[in-house]
């Protein structure tokens, strides 16, 4: 039981945070300087945020690798009103209960930590970087860089990061936590992939790979089902939140 409630707080803590073969080079072989590549990474960061409300639906998927038992799907609703107010509502779920309370404690997380998304960004304030290569991804031409977080932190990253040439928006993350969320945690692995959907630039999928003690290995991934702008949708407020909790 103490290890199925750690993974949840591992649930948690991933949010906040396809690719093709890799050229692997250093710092003198990019195309620009690392400064102006994070330059330019910071910026792009700040222009893609939404300025309008709108809705995602995700699915979730928990499983585990030894355990059946663990399988479960859930649907939920999210609302999002910049800058700072996020809600969910889940809109069905099945499997295992331990799936719905994984994804409940993410959502929870996300609204919590709308209105400081400044400590998770990917800027020099977070992160050391440095070069490591280029590739092709999805047929676009991508830096690879890699993160160095100055914080141990849960909702930091060890790992690189996708940021495509031309807009230098971020396509794809991967690494692990820089810091495990408890001691049954020995290690959270983190791959995000992002595209732009409705006109705005999203996290659309998500995979978290958790070795949890006693529990074996288990991942939770996320997709992006459905994306709805503010003219499609009614928003309801923080209620979401608290109503959410009932099934």
């Amino acid at each position: 039981m103490r290890a199925a409630t750690h993974w949840l707080l591992m649930g948690a803590s991933i949010t906040l945070l396809c690719c093709g073969a890799v050229a692997q080079g250093n710092a003198y072989a990019a195309a620009m300087p690392l400064s102006r590549i994070v330059d330019a990474l910071e910026k792009a960061q700040a222009g893609v945020r939404p300025t309008v409300s709108y809705q995602v639906v995700r699915e979730y998927r928990l499983s585990g690798s030894t355990d059946s038992r663990s399988d479960s799907e859930v649907v939920a609703e999210v609302d999002v009103r910049p800058p700072a107010e996020k809600n969910y509502r889940i809109q069905k779920s099945s499997g295992s209960d331990r799936g719905l309370q994984v994804v409940r404690r993410v959502l929870d997380h996300e609204v919590a930590a709308a209105g400081n998304q400044g400590r998770t960004a990917l800027t020099r304030e977070n992160y050391d970087f440095s070069y490591i290569g280029d590739t092709m991804l999805d047929g676009q031409h991508c830096y690879i860089l890699g993160l160095k977080p100055k914080r141990k932190e849960t909702d930091l990253i060890t790992g690189e990061v996708w940021v495509d040439e031309h807009s230098f928006v971020v396509r794809h993350l991967e690494g692990e936590l820089a810091k495990s969320p408890s001691w049954w945690v020995r290690r959270v692995s983190v791959k995000l992939a992002f595209s732009e959907v409705g006109g705005a630039w999203l996290q659309t999928s998500m995979e978290a790979t958790a070795d949890v003690r006693i529990a074996g290995t288990h991942i939770l991934r996320s997709r992006t089902l459905d994306y709805r702008s503010a003219d499609d949708f009614a928003w309801v407020g923080p209620s979401i939140q608290s109503a959410s909790r009932k099934p």
